[in-house]
Protein backbone atom coordinates (compact mmCIF):
# COMPACT_ATOMS: atom_id res chain seq x y z
CA UNK A 1 0.00 0.00 0.00
CA UNK A 2 1.43 3.29 -1.00
CA UNK A 3 0.43 6.17 1.23
CA UNK A 4 -1.97 7.38 -1.15
CA UNK A 5 -3.74 4.00 -1.11
CA UNK A 6 -4.55 4.36 2.89
CA UNK A 7 -5.33 7.62 2.99
CA UNK A 8 -7.96 6.52 0.26
CA UNK A 9 -9.13 3.37 2.27
CA UNK A 10 -9.42 5.53 5.54
CA UNK A 11 -11.67 7.66 3.66
CA UNK A 12 -13.54 4.98 2.15
CA UNK A 13 -13.89 2.91 5.32
CA UNK A 14 -15.61 6.40 6.69
CA UNK A 15 -12.35 6.71 9.36
CA UNK A 16 -12.11 10.44 7.92
CA UNK A 17 -14.03 12.69 5.79
CA UNK A 18 -12.53 14.35 2.75
CA UNK A 19 -11.30 17.70 4.17
CA UNK A 20 -9.16 15.40 5.81
CA UNK A 21 -7.86 12.91 2.89
CA UNK A 22 -6.94 16.16 1.16
CA UNK A 23 -4.94 17.62 4.16
CA UNK A 24 -3.11 13.97 4.74
CA UNK A 25 -2.41 13.85 0.84
CA UNK A 26 -0.74 16.97 0.81
CA UNK A 27 1.20 15.96 4.01
CA UNK A 28 2.05 12.53 2.94
CA UNK A 29 1.94 12.11 -0.61
CA UNK A 30 3.41 15.89 -1.68
CA UNK A 31 5.60 16.69 1.26
CA UNK A 32 6.25 13.40 1.77
CA UNK A 33 5.35 13.48 5.92
CA UNK A 34 5.48 9.86 7.36
CA UNK A 35 1.72 8.35 7.06
CA UNK A 36 1.87 6.97 10.36
CA UNK A 37 3.19 10.19 11.67
CA UNK A 38 0.83 12.29 10.04
CA UNK A 39 -2.17 10.11 11.53
CA UNK A 40 -1.51 10.92 14.90
CA UNK A 41 -0.60 14.09 14.29
CA UNK A 42 -4.35 14.95 13.36
CA UNK A 43 -5.44 12.62 16.48
CA UNK A 44 -7.12 10.42 13.60
CA UNK A 45 -5.98 7.46 15.59
CA UNK A 46 -5.31 7.40 19.57
CA UNK A 47 -2.11 4.86 18.96
CA UNK A 48 -0.36 3.49 16.49
CA UNK A 49 -2.06 -0.60 17.24
CA UNK A 50 -5.35 0.81 16.16
CA UNK A 51 -3.72 2.09 12.85
CA UNK A 52 -1.71 -1.20 12.03
CA UNK A 53 -4.67 -3.23 13.15
CA UNK A 54 -7.49 -1.41 10.30
CA UNK A 55 -3.88 -2.28 7.92
CA UNK A 56 -3.72 -5.46 8.90
CA UNK A 57 -7.70 -6.38 8.16
CA UNK A 58 -7.11 -4.42 4.74
CA UNK A 59 -3.85 -6.48 3.90
CA UNK A 60 -5.67 -9.74 4.78
CA UNK A 61 -2.47 -10.11 7.06
CA UNK A 62 -2.01 -10.87 11.14
CA UNK A 63 -1.48 -8.14 13.48
CA UNK A 64 0.97 -9.01 15.99
CA UNK A 65 1.74 -7.32 19.27
CA UNK A 66 5.60 -8.10 19.45
CA UNK A 67 6.16 -6.54 22.97
CA UNK A 68 7.42 -9.66 24.97
CA UNK A 69 7.16 -12.25 22.06
CA UNK A 70 10.73 -14.28 22.50
CA UNK A 71 10.70 -15.78 18.82
CA UNK A 72 12.49 -19.81 18.05
CA UNK A 73 16.16 -19.46 18.04
CA UNK A 74 15.71 -21.87 14.93
CA UNK A 75 13.50 -19.04 12.87
CA UNK A 76 15.30 -16.46 13.61
CA UNK A 77 17.93 -18.11 12.17
CA UNK A 78 16.43 -18.47 9.21
CA UNK A 79 17.12 -14.57 7.99
CA UNK A 80 21.29 -12.98 8.03
CA UNK A 81 21.57 -10.53 10.37
CA UNK A 82 22.71 -8.07 7.11
CA UNK A 83 19.30 -8.89 5.69
CA UNK A 84 17.68 -8.70 8.12
CA UNK A 85 18.91 -5.03 9.07
CA UNK A 86 19.11 -4.04 5.09
CA UNK A 87 15.32 -4.85 4.83
CA UNK A 88 13.95 -4.06 8.30
CA UNK A 89 12.64 -7.79 8.45
CA UNK A 90 12.35 -10.15 11.68
CA UNK A 91 10.85 -13.61 10.87
CA UNK A 92 8.26 -14.58 13.56
CA UNK A 93 6.58 -18.16 12.76
CA UNK A 94 7.17 -20.73 10.38
CA UNK A 95 4.68 -22.29 8.96
CA UNK A 96 3.13 -24.74 5.71
CA UNK A 97 1.98 -20.94 4.48
CA UNK A 98 5.80 -20.07 4.54
CA UNK A 99 8.00 -17.36 6.65
CA UNK A 100 5.92 -14.80 8.54
CA UNK A 101 7.56 -11.70 8.72
CA UNK A 102 7.20 -8.23 10.50
CA UNK A 103 8.71 -5.17 8.63
CA UNK A 104 9.47 -2.06 10.11
CA UNK A 105 7.55 -0.82 6.58
CA UNK A 106 4.43 -2.85 6.26
CA UNK A 107 3.34 -0.65 3.82
CA UNK A 108 5.99 -1.77 1.01
CA UNK A 109 5.30 -4.82 -0.95
CA UNK A 110 8.46 -4.58 -2.79
CA UNK A 111 10.22 -5.54 0.37
CA UNK A 112 8.53 -9.03 0.67
CA UNK A 113 9.40 -9.59 -3.15
CA UNK A 114 13.26 -8.82 -2.21
CA UNK A 115 13.60 -11.22 0.58
CA UNK A 116 11.57 -13.56 -0.82
CA UNK A 117 14.60 -13.63 -3.70
CA UNK A 118 17.28 -12.82 -1.48
CA UNK A 119 16.05 -16.23 0.82
CA UNK A 120 14.25 -18.17 -1.91
CA UNK A 121 11.49 -18.50 0.82
CA UNK A 122 7.70 -18.19 0.56
CA UNK A 123 7.03 -14.72 2.87
CA UNK A 124 4.09 -13.99 4.39
CA UNK A 125 3.89 -10.63 5.64
CA UNK A 126 2.47 -9.83 9.22
CA UNK A 127 2.19 -6.25 10.54
CA UNK A 128 3.01 -4.69 14.38
CA UNK A 129 4.56 -1.73 15.47
CA UNK A 130 7.19 -0.77 13.75
CA UNK A 131 9.34 0.40 17.27
CA UNK A 132 8.82 -3.33 18.28
CA UNK A 133 10.15 -4.90 14.93
CA UNK A 134 13.03 -2.66 15.55
CA UNK A 135 13.78 -3.63 19.47
CA UNK A 136 13.87 -7.44 18.08
CA UNK A 137 15.98 -6.78 15.44
CA UNK A 138 18.10 -4.85 17.51
CA UNK A 139 18.44 -7.74 20.10
CA UNK A 140 18.45 -10.65 17.95
CA UNK A 141 21.00 -9.47 15.34
CA UNK A 142 22.37 -6.27 16.47
CA UNK A 143 22.52 -2.90 15.37
CA UNK A 144 25.56 -2.37 13.02
CA UNK A 145 24.92 -2.69 9.34
CA UNK A 146 25.75 -5.51 6.79
CA UNK A 147 29.60 -4.09 5.63
CA UNK A 148 31.63 -4.99 2.78
CA UNK A 149 33.65 -8.04 3.69
CA UNK A 150 30.51 -9.89 4.97
CA UNK A 151 28.65 -9.38 1.77
CA UNK A 152 32.22 -10.25 -0.50
CA UNK A 153 32.24 -13.31 1.63
CA UNK A 154 28.82 -14.54 -0.39
CA UNK A 155 29.62 -13.22 -3.65
CA UNK A 156 32.32 -15.61 -3.93
CA UNK A 157 30.30 -18.32 -5.77
CA UNK A 158 28.09 -15.71 -7.40
CA UNK A 159 28.47 -14.28 -11.07
CA UNK A 160 28.91 -18.12 -12.26
CA UNK A 161 25.28 -18.50 -13.63
CA UNK A 162 23.32 -16.59 -16.48
CA UNK A 163 22.98 -12.90 -15.31
CA UNK A 164 19.33 -13.40 -15.09
CA UNK A 165 19.73 -16.05 -12.62
CA UNK A 166 22.24 -14.20 -10.91
CA UNK A 167 20.50 -11.24 -11.16
CA UNK A 168 17.63 -12.44 -8.68
CA UNK A 169 20.22 -14.37 -6.71
CA UNK A 170 20.55 -13.63 -2.83
CA UNK A 171 24.29 -12.78 -2.40
CA UNK A 172 23.97 -10.19 -5.61
CA UNK A 173 20.33 -8.78 -3.97
CA UNK A 174 22.42 -7.98 -0.61
CA UNK A 175 25.25 -6.13 -2.59
CA UNK A 176 23.17 -4.22 -4.71
CA UNK A 177 21.11 -2.78 -1.62
CA UNK A 178 23.79 -2.52 0.41
CA UNK A 179 25.59 -0.30 -2.11
CA UNK A 180 22.12 1.79 -2.25
CA UNK A 181 21.97 2.01 1.23
CA UNK A 182 25.47 2.70 1.51
CA UNK A 183 25.05 5.83 -1.17
CA UNK A 184 22.05 7.68 0.47
CA UNK A 185 23.70 7.01 3.98
CA UNK A 186 26.66 9.29 2.40
CA UNK A 187 23.93 11.73 0.63
CA UNK A 188 24.54 11.02 -2.70
CA UNK A 189 23.08 12.75 -5.37
CA UNK A 190 24.51 10.07 -8.17
CA UNK A 191 25.54 6.20 -7.85
CA UNK A 192 27.80 5.50 -10.90
CA UNK A 193 28.48 1.26 -11.90
CA UNK A 194 31.47 1.44 -14.43
CA UNK A 195 32.70 -1.87 -16.17
CA UNK A 196 36.37 -1.33 -17.69
CA UNK A 197 38.37 -4.53 -18.59
CA UNK A 198 40.29 -5.55 -15.21
CA UNK A 199 37.64 -3.82 -12.93
CA UNK A 200 34.61 -2.68 -12.13
CA UNK A 201 34.16 0.35 -10.38
CA UNK A 202 31.41 2.09 -8.38
CA UNK A 203 31.25 5.63 -7.72
CA UNK A 204 29.05 8.08 -5.08
CA UNK A 205 28.62 11.68 -5.97
CA UNK A 206 27.98 13.70 -3.05
CA UNK A 207 27.53 17.61 -2.92
CA UNK A 208 29.37 17.28 -6.82
CA UNK A 209 32.67 15.39 -6.06
CA UNK A 210 33.10 11.64 -6.83
CA UNK A 211 34.01 9.18 -4.38
CA UNK A 212 34.68 5.66 -5.02
CA UNK A 213 33.93 2.70 -2.92
CA UNK A 214 35.63 -0.49 -2.43
CA UNK A 215 35.32 -2.44 -6.18
CA UNK A 216 33.48 -5.35 -6.63
CA UNK A 217 35.15 -8.58 -8.42
CA UNK A 218 34.92 -7.50 -12.11
CA UNK A 219 33.24 -10.51 -13.05
CA UNK A 220 30.33 -9.82 -11.09
CA UNK A 221 29.78 -6.92 -13.23
CA UNK A 222 27.52 -8.08 -15.73
CA UNK A 223 24.70 -9.72 -12.69
CA UNK A 224 25.13 -6.72 -10.50
CA UNK A 225 23.95 -4.66 -13.57
CA UNK A 226 21.62 -7.35 -14.65
CA UNK A 227 20.06 -7.24 -10.88
CA UNK A 228 19.63 -3.03 -11.41
CA UNK A 229 17.87 -3.26 -14.47
CA UNK A 230 15.59 -6.10 -13.05
CA UNK A 231 14.85 -3.29 -10.43
CA UNK A 232 14.39 -0.58 -12.80
CA UNK A 233 11.93 -2.69 -15.31
CA UNK A 234 14.20 -2.34 -17.76
CA UNK A 235 14.48 -5.09 -20.92
CA UNK A 236 17.41 -7.20 -18.99
CA UNK A 237 18.41 -8.97 -22.32
CA UNK A 238 18.82 -6.15 -24.76
CA UNK A 239 22.58 -4.68 -24.02
CA UNK A 240 22.94 -2.59 -27.20
CA UNK A 241 20.87 0.05 -26.66
CA UNK A 242 20.68 2.35 -24.13
CA UNK A 243 17.85 2.45 -21.63
CA UNK A 244 16.16 4.73 -19.05
CA UNK A 245 14.30 3.60 -16.04
CA UNK A 246 13.14 4.06 -12.46
CA UNK A 247 13.75 2.20 -9.39
CA UNK A 248 11.28 2.86 -6.19
CA UNK A 249 12.23 1.84 -2.93
CA UNK A 250 13.09 1.80 0.50
CA UNK A 251 16.18 2.56 1.80
CA UNK A 252 16.70 2.61 6.38
CA UNK A 253 12.43 3.10 6.49
CA UNK A 254 12.48 5.89 4.15
CA UNK A 255 11.16 5.92 0.43
CA UNK A 256 13.67 6.30 -2.09
CA UNK A 257 13.10 7.45 -6.15
CA UNK A 258 15.70 6.87 -7.93
CA UNK A 259 16.11 7.73 -12.30
CA UNK A 260 18.09 4.48 -14.07
CA UNK A 261 20.22 5.16 -17.17
CA UNK A 262 21.99 2.34 -18.70
CA UNK A 263 24.66 2.99 -21.58
CA UNK A 264 26.70 0.07 -23.43
CA UNK A 265 30.24 0.40 -23.78
CA UNK A 266 33.33 -1.50 -24.82
CA UNK A 267 33.41 -3.94 -21.60
CA UNK A 268 29.51 -4.23 -20.78
CA UNK A 269 26.75 -1.60 -19.77
CA UNK A 270 27.63 1.75 -17.73
CA UNK A 271 24.55 2.38 -15.35
CA UNK A 272 24.19 5.73 -13.45
CA UNK A 273 21.53 6.03 -10.46
CA UNK A 274 20.03 9.61 -9.93
CA UNK A 275 18.47 10.04 -6.49
CA UNK A 276 15.66 11.75 -6.99
CA UNK A 277 15.24 13.99 -3.37
CA UNK A 278 11.78 14.58 -3.12
CA UNK A 279 12.78 16.91 0.42
CA UNK A 280 14.34 19.38 -3.04
CA UNK A 281 10.48 20.21 -4.03
CA UNK A 282 9.58 21.09 -0.58
CA UNK A 283 11.70 24.09 -1.06
CA UNK A 284 10.64 27.75 -0.93
CA UNK A 285 12.02 30.68 -2.85
CA UNK A 286 13.24 31.80 1.21
CA UNK A 287 15.36 28.27 1.17
CA UNK A 288 17.23 28.57 -1.67
CA UNK A 289 19.63 31.11 -0.12
CA UNK A 290 19.20 33.95 -2.33
CA UNK A 291 19.89 37.83 -1.15
CA UNK A 292 16.58 39.42 -0.33
CA UNK A 293 16.98 41.87 -3.35
CA UNK A 294 16.99 39.28 -5.59
CA UNK A 295 14.46 36.79 -4.32
CA UNK A 296 12.21 40.03 -4.42
CA UNK A 297 12.50 40.66 -7.82
CA UNK A 298 12.20 37.18 -8.80
CA UNK A 299 8.68 36.83 -6.90
CA UNK A 300 7.48 39.96 -8.74
CA UNK A 301 8.81 38.76 -11.91
CA UNK A 302 6.89 35.54 -11.62
CA UNK A 303 3.74 37.09 -10.82
CA UNK A 304 3.72 39.32 -14.24
CA UNK A 305 0.98 38.38 -16.86
CA UNK A 306 3.37 37.80 -19.19
CA UNK A 307 7.41 37.37 -20.38
CA UNK A 308 9.88 35.00 -20.33
CA UNK A 309 12.15 34.11 -16.94
CA UNK A 310 14.85 31.89 -18.00
CA UNK A 311 17.13 29.60 -15.63
CA UNK A 312 20.98 29.16 -16.98
CA UNK A 313 23.66 27.08 -15.89
CA UNK A 314 25.57 23.95 -16.91
CA UNK A 315 23.99 20.42 -15.57
CA UNK A 316 23.70 20.22 -11.62
CA UNK A 317 23.63 23.74 -11.13
CA UNK A 318 20.49 23.69 -9.28
CA UNK A 319 17.93 25.22 -12.29
CA UNK A 320 15.23 22.42 -12.08
CA UNK A 321 15.09 23.24 -8.10
CA UNK A 322 14.91 27.07 -8.47
CA UNK A 323 11.84 26.45 -11.06
CA UNK A 324 10.22 24.36 -8.84
CA UNK A 325 10.47 26.93 -6.25
CA UNK A 326 8.87 29.23 -8.38
CA UNK A 327 5.95 27.31 -9.12
CA UNK A 328 5.50 26.35 -5.79
CA UNK A 329 5.08 30.65 -5.36
CA UNK A 330 2.57 31.03 -8.30
CA UNK A 331 0.78 27.22 -8.32
CA UNK A 332 -2.69 28.78 -6.69
CA UNK A 333 -6.30 27.82 -7.68
CA UNK A 334 -6.97 30.64 -9.97
CA UNK A 335 -4.00 29.77 -12.12
CA UNK A 336 -3.66 27.31 -14.27
CA UNK A 337 0.33 25.80 -14.94
CA UNK A 338 1.42 23.26 -17.88
CA UNK A 339 4.93 21.99 -17.54
CA UNK A 340 7.09 20.19 -20.11
CA UNK A 341 9.60 18.48 -19.17
CA UNK A 342 12.25 15.55 -19.91
CA UNK A 343 11.64 13.41 -17.96
CA UNK A 344 9.34 14.68 -15.21
CA UNK A 345 11.48 14.33 -11.85
CA UNK A 346 8.80 14.90 -9.40
CA UNK A 347 5.05 15.45 -9.21
CA UNK A 348 3.79 18.91 -7.81
CA UNK A 349 0.35 18.80 -6.98
CA UNK A 350 -2.08 20.97 -9.23
CA UNK A 351 0.33 21.22 -11.99
CA UNK A 352 -0.30 19.40 -15.23
CA UNK A 353 2.84 17.80 -15.88
CA UNK A 354 3.74 16.52 -19.39
CA UNK A 355 7.04 13.84 -20.22
CA UNK A 356 8.91 15.00 -23.56
CA UNK A 357 8.82 11.55 -25.18
CA UNK A 358 11.12 11.88 -28.21
CA UNK A 359 10.63 8.50 -29.50
CA UNK A 360 6.84 9.11 -30.64
CA UNK A 361 7.84 12.68 -31.54
CA UNK A 362 6.57 14.47 -28.37
CA UNK A 363 9.00 17.10 -28.41
CA UNK A 364 9.15 20.45 -26.24
CA UNK A 365 7.91 22.17 -29.44
CA UNK A 366 5.14 20.28 -30.15
CA UNK A 367 4.31 19.94 -26.20
CA UNK A 368 4.15 23.35 -25.88
CA UNK A 369 2.30 23.94 -29.02
CA UNK A 370 -0.44 21.87 -27.79
CA UNK A 371 0.08 23.97 -24.30
CA UNK A 372 -1.46 27.10 -26.17
CA UNK A 373 -5.05 25.42 -26.86
CA UNK A 374 -5.08 24.22 -22.89
CA UNK A 375 -5.95 27.87 -21.82
CA UNK A 376 -2.99 27.98 -19.41
CA UNK A 377 -1.53 30.58 -17.40
CA UNK A 378 1.80 29.92 -16.22
CA UNK A 379 4.17 27.68 -18.27
CA UNK A 380 7.45 25.84 -18.09
CA UNK A 381 9.57 24.47 -20.57
CA UNK A 382 12.21 22.30 -19.22
CA UNK A 383 14.65 22.94 -21.46
CA UNK A 384 14.80 25.94 -25.19
CA UNK A 385 16.76 23.42 -27.14
CA UNK A 386 16.63 24.65 -30.72
CA UNK A 387 14.60 27.15 -32.48
CA UNK A 388 11.19 25.65 -33.08
CA UNK A 389 11.00 25.45 -28.98
CA UNK A 390 12.43 28.94 -28.26
CA UNK A 391 10.16 30.74 -31.03
CA UNK A 392 6.67 29.15 -29.75
CA UNK A 393 7.67 30.42 -25.95
CA UNK A 394 8.18 34.14 -27.37
CA UNK A 395 4.89 33.67 -29.15
CA UNK A 396 3.52 32.26 -26.38
CA UNK A 397 4.76 35.25 -23.83
CA UNK A 398 3.48 37.18 -26.67
CA UNK A 399 0.10 36.14 -26.64
CA UNK A 400 -0.10 36.64 -22.95
CA UNK A 401 1.41 33.46 -21.04
CA UNK A 402 4.57 33.60 -18.52
CA UNK A 403 7.09 31.40 -19.49
CA UNK A 404 9.37 29.76 -17.51
CA UNK A 405 12.61 27.72 -19.19
CA UNK A 406 16.36 26.90 -18.48
CA UNK A 407 19.19 27.01 -21.07
CA UNK A 408 22.22 25.81 -20.89
CA UNK A 409 24.83 29.21 -20.98
CA UNK A 410 28.20 30.28 -18.90
CA UNK A 411 26.29 33.29 -17.81
CA UNK A 412 23.30 35.24 -17.59
CA UNK A 413 24.36 37.19 -20.70
CA UNK A 414 25.27 34.40 -22.22
CA UNK A 415 21.52 33.38 -22.45
CA UNK A 416 20.42 36.55 -24.72
CA UNK A 417 23.53 35.94 -27.35
CA UNK A 418 22.13 31.78 -27.44
CA UNK A 419 18.28 32.49 -28.48
CA UNK A 420 19.77 34.73 -31.24
CA UNK A 421 22.13 32.41 -32.13
CA UNK A 422 19.04 29.81 -32.35
CA UNK A 423 17.52 32.10 -35.05
CA UNK A 424 15.88 33.87 -33.14
CA UNK A 425 14.89 37.86 -33.89
CA UNK A 426 16.81 40.13 -31.54
CA UNK A 427 13.63 42.48 -31.39
CA UNK A 428 11.41 39.72 -30.20
CA UNK A 429 14.22 38.46 -27.58
CA UNK A 430 14.14 41.90 -26.53
CA UNK A 431 10.13 42.44 -26.10
CA UNK A 432 9.09 38.99 -24.40
CA UNK A 433 12.43 38.45 -22.08
CA UNK A 434 12.00 39.51 -18.22
CA UNK A 435 15.12 38.27 -17.08
CA UNK A 436 17.65 35.77 -16.20
CA UNK A 437 19.01 33.95 -13.61
CA UNK A 438 22.11 32.40 -13.70
CA UNK A 439 23.49 30.08 -11.11
CA UNK A 440 25.76 27.44 -9.86
CA UNK A 441 25.89 25.37 -6.54
CA UNK A 442 29.15 25.36 -4.49
CA UNK A 443 30.13 23.01 -1.50
CA UNK A 444 29.84 24.28 1.85
CA UNK A 445 32.13 24.20 4.65
CA UNK A 446 31.29 21.64 7.11
CA UNK A 447 30.30 23.67 10.09
CA UNK A 448 32.13 20.79 12.37
CA UNK A 449 35.47 21.30 11.11
CA UNK A 450 35.43 24.54 9.87
CA UNK A 451 38.45 26.90 10.91
CA UNK A 452 40.01 30.36 9.55
CA UNK A 453 42.83 30.45 7.49
CA UNK A 454 45.34 33.08 5.64
CA UNK A 455 45.37 32.60 1.90
CA UNK A 456 48.75 32.34 -0.02
CA UNK A 457 49.08 35.79 -2.40
CA UNK A 458 48.73 34.15 -5.67
CA UNK A 459 45.47 32.14 -4.63
CA UNK A 460 44.01 35.98 -4.23
CA UNK A 461 45.38 37.36 -6.83
CA UNK A 462 43.66 34.27 -8.83
CA UNK A 463 40.63 36.17 -7.36
CA UNK A 464 41.87 39.42 -8.25
CA UNK A 465 41.87 40.60 -4.87
CA UNK A 466 44.64 42.86 -3.28
CA UNK A 467 45.43 43.50 0.51
CA UNK A 468 43.06 46.37 0.69
CA UNK A 469 40.33 45.07 -0.66
CA UNK A 470 40.03 42.20 2.11
CA UNK A 471 41.11 44.58 4.36
CA UNK A 472 39.91 42.88 7.77
CA UNK A 473 37.56 39.96 6.13
CA UNK A 474 38.31 36.43 7.57
CA UNK A 475 38.79 33.41 5.22
CA UNK A 476 37.94 29.85 6.57
CA UNK A 477 38.61 26.31 5.16
CA UNK A 478 37.10 22.57 6.48
CA UNK A 479 39.74 20.85 8.05
CA UNK A 480 38.15 17.18 7.80
CA UNK A 481 36.24 15.32 10.02
CA UNK A 482 33.93 12.29 10.27
CA UNK A 483 30.81 14.23 10.02
CA UNK A 484 31.94 15.35 6.21
CA UNK A 485 33.57 12.27 5.54
CA UNK A 486 37.51 13.59 5.72
CA UNK A 487 36.60 16.52 2.98
CA UNK A 488 36.37 19.57 4.78
CA UNK A 489 32.04 20.21 3.11
CA UNK A 490 29.28 19.24 3.94
CA UNK A 491 26.00 20.48 1.52
CA UNK A 492 25.67 23.05 -0.95
CA UNK A 493 24.34 26.44 -1.75
CA UNK A 494 23.47 28.49 -4.97
CA UNK A 495 24.81 31.92 -6.02
CA UNK A 496 23.02 33.94 -8.42
CA UNK A 497 23.98 36.86 -10.93
CA UNK A 498 20.65 38.42 -12.33
CA UNK A 499 20.32 40.06 -15.36
CA UNK A 500 17.36 42.31 -15.22
CA UNK A 501 16.27 42.95 -18.58
CA UNK A 502 15.44 46.98 -18.53
CA UNK A 503 14.96 48.96 -21.23
CA UNK A 504 18.91 50.08 -21.88
CA UNK A 505 19.38 45.98 -22.03
CA UNK A 506 16.58 45.46 -24.13
CA UNK A 507 18.20 48.21 -27.01
CA UNK A 508 21.47 46.68 -26.67
CA UNK A 509 19.80 43.30 -27.85
CA UNK A 510 17.70 44.76 -30.69
CA UNK A 511 21.04 46.22 -31.81
CA UNK A 512 22.48 42.50 -31.54
CA UNK A 513 25.19 43.52 -29.00
CA UNK A 514 27.76 40.85 -28.12
CA UNK A 515 27.70 39.12 -24.80
CA UNK A 516 30.64 41.13 -23.20
CA UNK A 517 28.95 44.66 -24.01
CA UNK A 518 25.61 43.22 -22.41
CA UNK A 519 27.32 42.01 -19.13
CA UNK A 520 29.38 45.25 -18.75
CA UNK A 521 26.03 47.28 -19.80
CA UNK A 522 24.35 44.97 -16.79
CA UNK A 523 27.17 45.17 -14.28
CA UNK A 524 27.26 49.30 -15.08
CA UNK A 525 23.06 48.64 -13.85
CA UNK A 526 24.00 47.04 -10.71
CA UNK A 527 24.44 43.34 -11.72
CA UNK A 528 26.28 41.19 -9.50
CA UNK A 529 28.16 38.73 -11.16
CA UNK A 530 28.50 35.27 -10.05
CA UNK A 531 32.28 35.84 -9.03
CA UNK A 532 30.66 38.81 -6.83
CA UNK A 533 28.07 36.62 -4.75
CA UNK A 534 30.99 33.87 -4.71
CA UNK A 535 32.97 36.28 -2.85
CA UNK A 536 29.88 37.14 -0.58
CA UNK A 537 30.26 33.69 0.57
CA UNK A 538 33.54 33.46 0.84
CA UNK A 539 33.35 36.43 3.61
CA UNK A 540 30.32 34.48 5.27
CA UNK A 541 32.23 31.88 5.68
CA UNK A 542 30.08 29.88 3.68
CA UNK A 543 32.71 28.94 1.25
CA UNK A 544 35.82 27.96 0.20
CA UNK A 545 38.05 30.65 -2.26
CA UNK A 546 38.84 26.92 -4.37
CA UNK A 547 35.12 26.49 -4.90
CA UNK A 548 34.36 29.53 -6.19
CA UNK A 549 37.43 29.81 -8.66
CA UNK A 550 36.49 26.35 -9.49
CA UNK A 551 32.64 27.37 -10.31
CA UNK A 552 32.97 30.95 -11.33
Amino acid sequence: MTAQNVVDMLEARGVIDSGQAYDLTQDVVQNGKDILQALLDYEIFPNEDVFWSLVAEELGAEHFDLASFEPAPSVVNLIPGGMARLYGAFPVTLDGRGLHVAFTDPLNPQLVEDLRFGLDKIIVPVVARRSQVQDLIDKHYGTSAPNIDEIFGGLKDAGKNAPEVEANSAPIVKFVDLVMTQAIKERASDIHFEPFEHEFKIRYRVDGALYEMAPPPVHLATSVISRIKVMSNMNIAERRIPQDGRIMTVVNGKAVDMRVSSLPTQHGESVVLRVLDRSSIQLELTDLGMPGPLRDYIEDTIEKPNGIFIVTGPTGAGKTTTLYACLRKINTVDSKLLTAEDPVEYELDGIMQVPVNDAVGLTFARALRAFLRQDPDRIMVGEMRDKETAQIAIQASLTGHLVLSTLHTNDAAGAVTRLVDMGVEPFLVAATLEGVLAQRLLRTICKNCRAPYEPSQSILNQLNLSADDIGGKHFYTGNGCDKCGGSGYKGRKGIYELLDVTDPIRELITQKAPTLVLKQKAIELGMQTLREDGLRNIYEGETTIEEVLKYT
